[in-house]
């Protein structure tokens, strides 16, 4: 069952010692993911502003790369007007942002209520191109998720985990040591109404460390879910896909298969504008890492338009390693 909390609990101090050192495998991380509360819990907080949402309805989903500028990330989207926003890679309690809350930041910028779940608790402090935006030497709670930001009040609201193998933190997944952490790859799922009846939107976040097989699985996870939660209603799904990542050497995103399966269940990839949406930024200076990560898909609902918004504040600062997808939408 997924717990819906005002405020996440920390990791205690007893299970972070047995977290730094428990075996690193896949048994051990499923023991961690039951222990650990915050794992398997929505925050729920901010203000919602209206009670139901218009016709025509404006959603942007983005990647946020760590949110190293709530404000001015808040600022950036206000040029979309949304009235949805799908956000992904939201620190809370992280050194490298400052410990703040990023998810609430930009959703009382925003005039918006929030939904906020961990994908990762991270036992560093990020990578070395992170390391030097640390305020401090550890992290106040080392959240690091997927976030629903909404005009309106959720009907209801859950987290879907789309797997429990300890990617980032089983050895015989080769999962990073500069990085360890608790969790996985994960989606808030909420239902909102409209003025045409409800409709549910989602939030998700494919494996970056991974090839097309592995999303397709986590993909297919995600639908199965989104069946059980919203049954009958329309549904969009936005969020970083990681499609073509780590597939070398020129990161295709028509490799993937989960594209097939998802016009198979009555999504259409229409939603999402032409053209790439990655760049380099502050903490990924990777300017030859050109990709397509970056979808929206929707089933049952009608695309009226479409859009990328650059990552780039007015002063040429990217505000994040991917720009934002946006689509203006009508049940």
């Amino acid at each position: 069952m997924i717990s819906l909390l005002d405020t996440l609990p920390p990791v205690t101090d007893d299970q972070r010692t047995t977290l730094l050192n428990a075996p690193r495998t896949e048994e051990a991380h499923r023991a961690m993911m039951a222990e650990v509360l915050a794992m398997n819990a929505v925050q729920i907080g901010g203000t919602a502003t209206q009670k139901v949402l218009p016709r025509d309805i404006t959603i942007a989903a983005w990647n946020v790369e760590r949110c190293l500028f709530p404000k001015d990330t808040a600022a950036h989207l206000m040029s979309l007007a949304p009235d949805v926003v799908l956000l992904s890679e939201l620190d809370h309690g992280m050194a490298r942002t400052g410990q703040r809350h990023t998810t609430a930041e930009i959703a009382t910028e925003l005039g918006m209520g929030y939904a906020f779940g961990v994908e990762f608790f991270e036992m560093g402090l990020g990578g070395p191109t992170e390391r030097h935006f640390c305020t401090d030497d550890v992290n106040a709670l080392g959240w690091h998720g997927n976030a629903v930001l909404s005009k309106v009040p959720f009907d209801k609201v859950t987290l879907i985990r789309l797997d429990d193998h300890g990617h980032w933190f089983s050895e015989a997944s080769g999962a990073d040591p500069e990085q360890p952490r608790l969790g996985g790859r994960m989606a808030i799922a909420a239902v909102l109404p409209t003025a045409e009846g409800e409709f549910c939107v989602v939030s998700t976040h494919l494996e970056s460390n991974a090839g097309p097989q592995q999303r397709h699985a986590q993909f297919e996870i995600l639908l199965d879910a989104i069946e059980d939660f919203a049954p009958g209603v329309p549904v969009l799904i936005g969020g970083d896909l990681n499609t073509g990542n780590h597939i070398p050497p020129n990161f295709d995103h028509r490799d993937e298969t989960l594209f097939d399966l998802g016009e198979k269940r009555g999504f259409e990839w229409s939603f999402t504008a032409e053209g790439m949406t990655t760049r380099p930024s502050l903490i990924t200076p990777h300017p030859e890492r050109v990709m397509k990560l970056d979808w929206i898909a929707a089933r049952d609902m009608r695309c009226l338009d479409k859009g990328i918004l650059s990552s780039l504040d007015a002063s040429g600062r990217p505000l994040a390693d991917h720009d934002c997808v946006w689509a203006r939408v009508a049940l």
